[in-house]
């Protein structure tokens, strides 16, 4: 068969574009009667490392989670690339696969090894890919049966096989086990993992999507102390290496360091954001203020 797979294409859909890599409009998060993020608009660049703060309760994990809609709005947008991924008609799938997202429970398949958990999904979506496509040259072949020579159309080209898949998948975990130092737990179960190892290995699982913008969820928060430097460090790597990301922390000495802007919110509200070295030496909001007064 002729023409090429382009894995990142496929399924691609026409939407109005969008100049910021994440933009929300009025974003409006309710459980219930609890008004939980009250119309937030933000914008976050490609290249911006944003790191939210705030106390507990103040919306920042639920903000994060609806950015990617694993938590729905309850009214406003959430645009990724141009894409509304609040509008029914979008696939929000496919636009995941750009969105890596890391939990604060590490969230690893136990029944599963380690290389397993990286290579599951590049090898679910290439697979499902593969099956689309000779899907389409199906159904052109059939339409081809019934065309004059002239209206003939072409037929894709599908440079991959289901073996090549696979073995794609896991030379690139292995590759990505390599640079955080763990390939040799390729084999090994995360229960017999420390807690920054499964984190870590958490990361590269979504790094083997190939992201355009990684999400932390307090990523840190679960981990013994001693292990916090190990995650932050890596987090770090991917920042200098120019990937954009969006990260709750708690780690305020990580937020001004990493940081390029900083987003401190209080009562479901961004209320005050700005460079690391704004908001840390010189906040604005008497409740910021407050709230550094007690974690610095």
């Amino acid at each position: 068969m002729n023409g090429e797979i382009n894995m990142q294409d496929t399924n691609v859909q026409a939407v109005p574009q969008h100049p910021a890599m994440i933009e929300v409009e009025h974003l409006t998060k309710k459980f219930g009667d609890l008004l939980v993020l009250d119309d937030i608009s933000e914008k976050i660049e490609q290249g911006e490392k944003v790191a939210i703060i705030g106390p507990s309760g103040s919306g920042k994990s639920t903000f994060l989670r609806c950015l990617n809609v694993l938590e729905d709005p309850t009214s406003g947008a959430v645009y990724f690339e141009g894409a509304n991924l609040c509008d029914l008609a979008v696939d929000i799938n496919f636009h995941r696969r750009r969105m890596g997202m890391v939990f604060q429970q590490f969230n690893l398949f136990n029944n599963m090894n380690v290389l397993k958990n990286i290579t599951l999904s590049p090898i679910h979506i290439g697979l499902q890919d593969l099956r689309k496509a000779k899907r389409r040259n199906f159904r052109t072949t059939v339409a081809n049966f019934f065309r004059r020579k002239e209206k003939k159309r072409p037929l894709e080209t599908i440079a991959t096989t289901k073996k090549q898949i696979k073995e794609d998948a896991k030379e690139n975990a292995m590759r990505l086990l390599k640079r955080i130092g763990l390939a040799d737990k390729a084999s090994a179960y995360p229960s017999t993992l420390s807690g920054g190892q499964r984190q870590r290995i958490a990361i590269v699982r979504a790094l083997a999507m190939n992201p355009k913008v990684m999400l932390f969820d307090e990523p840190t928060s679960a981990l013994d102390p001693e292990m916090v430097g190990e995650v932050l460090e890596l987090i770090k790597e991917l920042a200098d290496e120019g990937m954009t990301m969006v990260i709750v922390t708690h780690e305020m000495g990580f937020a001004r360091e990493v940081a390029t802007r900083v987003l401190f919110m209080d009562g479901g509200k961004i209320v005050e954001q700005g460079p690391p070295e704004q908001i840390f030496g010189a906040p604005q909001n008497d409740r910021l203020k407050d709230f550094l007064s007690k974690v610095l």
